[in-house]
Formats: C-alpha cells, structure tokens, sequence
C-alpha cells in the first residue's frame, strides 16, 4: 500500500511535504510583501487638497503664495506676484509665451504646478533687466504686438547662455519651440545673431 502511495507522488511529482513547503515559503513571501508595502506607506508623498501657502524663489527674492494642487506656475506669476512678462499663449506650451528658467533651465510656466516649483530657483523675464538680448530686440524691431517676446527674449538668453556664438541656421533651429503671431522671425533671428557676434 505504502509502495503504490509512494509511486503515485513520484508520478505526479507533488507530494505533501513539497506542499507544506510551498506554503511556508507563500506566508514567507506574503509577510514581506506586507513589510514592504507597510514601509512605501510610510514614505509616500503627502496628498494635498485645497488651498495651501508655498514659498517660491522668484528672481532671487522668496515669496508667500496660495496655490491649489492644480494652480499652474503662469497663475501665481501673473495674478499673485505680478509679474506678467510670461504670457497665457497656450496651456501645453506649444507656443513658447510662458518660458521661464528653472534652475537654470528653459521651461513653460504654463505647464508646470505652483507646487512643482516650491524650492526651486525660479527667473523670469524681469529679472533679466538690460540684457544685451533685450536691447537687440528693440535694436532691431524684433517685435510687433509683444505678446510673444518676453518668451523669446528667455529662449534666446538660454540658447546663447549654451551656444554664445551660435551660427544663424543653429539659432533658427534652437528657437524653434516659440512661435510669433505676428510673424517677425527675421527680425528676431537677426537680433539674436547680433548678440550672438558681440559674445554676449
């Protein structure tokens, strides 16, 4: 009897002592995997709802804001901080009008939280005061309704921060993420070129 037990586990290959270790080696598992998650718990970001007050570094000075999980960056700039260079163009980006610098690099302000930004070095286009970019849009007209300026007046100050004497065809490339309404490329690419050829 016992020979036709044993050759019926060997048979199906299972048997109850490969059963009971299966199962120690499930409640084994199954106990870290609750450690595990217990431990993400702990370490998982804080849900935030409603209004709440964040400090922003905005060209260098810290500000007090009110800002909702859904508040972009272009909102506190604009209605809280007053600082409206940065223009509401297109709330994905695609037009270029709200680019700001980020610790140090070029971003739409459009497309970023209030909340992403806490702690972060933020630059708009007023911190840039008389930069050789600025006098060369004005040098060479490099506007017409403006809306669209301050974006690239930031995207060629990052673009040449990179690139200080960038060739013409390498400026028309790297400026291709703004667009201009008014279609005065020409007048942009030549002030950017200016700057480009006085190292500034």
């Amino acid at each position: 009897m016992t020979d036709l037990k044993n050759k019926a586990a060997k048979k199906s290959g299972f048997n109850r002592r490969d059963f009971f270790r299966g199962s120690g080696a499930i409640a084994a598992a199954t106990a870290l995997q609750t450690q595990t998650a217990d431990a993400f718990q702990d370490q998982s970001p804080q849900i935030i709802s409603g209004e709440t007050t964040i400090t922003l570094n905005v060209n260098g000075k810290d500000h007090q804001v009110k800002a909702e999980p859904r508040t972009t960056l272009l909102e506190v700039l604009r209605y809280q901080l007053d600082l409206t260079g940065a223009k509401p163009v297109s709330s994905d980006g695609s037009s270029g009008a709200s680019t700001i610098f980020v610790d140090g690099k070029p971003m739409t302000a459009s497309t970023i939280l209030a909340l992403q930004a806490a702690g972060k070095k933020i630059e708009t286009v007023e911190s840039l005061g008389g930069d050789a970019v600025q006098q060369a849009f004005v040098k060479y007209d490099a506007e017409q309704c403006g809306f669209c300026t301050p974006g690239f007046v930031m995207a060629v100050r990052s673009f040449l921060n990179k690139k200080p004497n960038a060739s013409e065809a390498e400026i028309r490339s790297g400026l291709n993420g703004n667009i201009c309404r008014c279609g005065t490329y020409a007048n942009i690419v030549e002030a950017a070129i200016s700057v480009a050829k006085g190292g500034n």
